[in-house]
């Protein structure tokens, strides 16, 4: 890909980015940059990525001949959207789910059609739901069911702040719906009785990974399928992954943030940031990080790691992000009902 323009250069700057754009064309590298106009740029994430992008970020220096230099933030995806609404310079935001990127959208950061800028609903791997429990699986937990009981503690982020708790909340209403043929007052009960037994409410999903494996809180920790396998790889033979019979497809969303690039003049070194994670080089990375790759080769490369599961969308249950998050996660919304009880 051509990137003539990719930094604002002015006075003598023109005549090497001329030069650049030449010597490109001859060397076909399609991406050659000098020290003239090196360019910063912010990305704000969620929880679980820190990894992912601490190794993608390296993989996309070298990529640009080092000439971006990024730098990240992560936390809660509820948290890190109102920081960006905020005032936080995100350059771009790659967060848990699209509903936050469409926080800042509302708050006018963000130009319509964001999900459309990037292959696959703007949305580079995907992930879904499981359940870490301590080796030998002291508590037999096997699937949603299991949650409710009495003898068992759980630990879940909280999902007025966290993207992954919204996921995790959503899969087992959605296992409650079917169970119960859609009997609302059962379902309620049901997701009612998994925050009753909540012992850890963590603002983040990496913080309940860290309340259950480091400090041991817990029978069993709803987590991200990425952080589970990250703590089975840091922490070998201390835990293992049990995966529910019905689960959901998670789609961690990318955007630009359009009034930050345009202010500060890094739209095209931003765009390709998230470009390149569509490479062949940064789905490897996703890979590498327990994140499911969108290639289907890379996907398949990998089939040792990631199981077939029966996933479910929030398009096919819920009826999109709009709807659920009006329903199940606003302000005195089912969750806060539910949870107050």
């Amino acid at each position: 890909m051509e990137f003539a323009g990719f930094f604002a250069f002015k006075g003598l700057c023109v005549m090497f980015k001329l030069a650049k754009i030449f010597l490109a064309a001859i060397m076909a590298s399609g991406f050659l940059m000098s020290g003239c106009g090196r360019q910063e740029i912010l990305n704000v994430s969620y929880d679980p990525t820190r990894e992912l992008y601490h190794a993608y970020n390296e993989e996309f220096q070298a990529h640009v001949n080092g000439e971006v230099t990024v730098t990240q933030s992560h936390g809660g995806s509820g948290k890190q959207a109102r920081a960006v609404i905020e005032g936080t310079e995100a350059d771009v935001v790659t967060l848990a789910l699209a509903y936050d990127v469409i926080k800042i959208q509302n708050a006018g950061l963000i130009d319509a059609g964001w999900e459309n800028e990037f292959p696959d609903n703007s949305s580079p791997y995907t992930s879904t739901m499981v359940f870490l429990v301590r080796a030998g699986n002291p508590k037999n937990i096997r699937d949603w069911d299991d949650l409710t009981r009495d003898d068992v503690e759980i630990v879940t982020p909280n999902p007025k702040t966290s993207g992954g708790a919204q996921w995790n909340y959503l899969a087992a209403w959605e296992f409650a719906r079917r169970k119960f043929d859609g009997d609302e007052n059962l379902i309620r009960g049901f997701v009612q009785k998994i925050y009753q037994n909540a012992v850890a409410l963590d603002s983040g999903a990496r913080g309940s990974t860290v309340s259950f494996v480091q400090r041991r809180i817990g029978d069993v920790l709803i987590s991200w399928e990425n952080e589970a396998l990250l703590a089975m790889k840091d922490y070998p033979g201390e835990y293992e992954i049990i995966t529910p019979s019905l689960s959901i497809l998670a789609e961690p969303s990318v955007a630009v943030v359009d009034k930050v690039v345009d202010r500060k003049g890094t739209r095209e070194v931003a765009t390709e940031y998230l470009n390149y994670l569509y490479s062949d080089a940064g789905q490897e990375i996703a890979a590498q990080n327990f994140y499911r790759p969108r290639n289907q080769k890379i996907l398949a490369k990998y089939n040792y790691i990631f199981k077939p599961l029966d996933l479910f969308t929030i398009d096919e249950a819920f009826g999109g992000w709009l709807k659920v998050h009006d329903e199940h996660f606003a302000d005195g919304a089912i969750f806060d009902q539910i949870y107050q009880q």
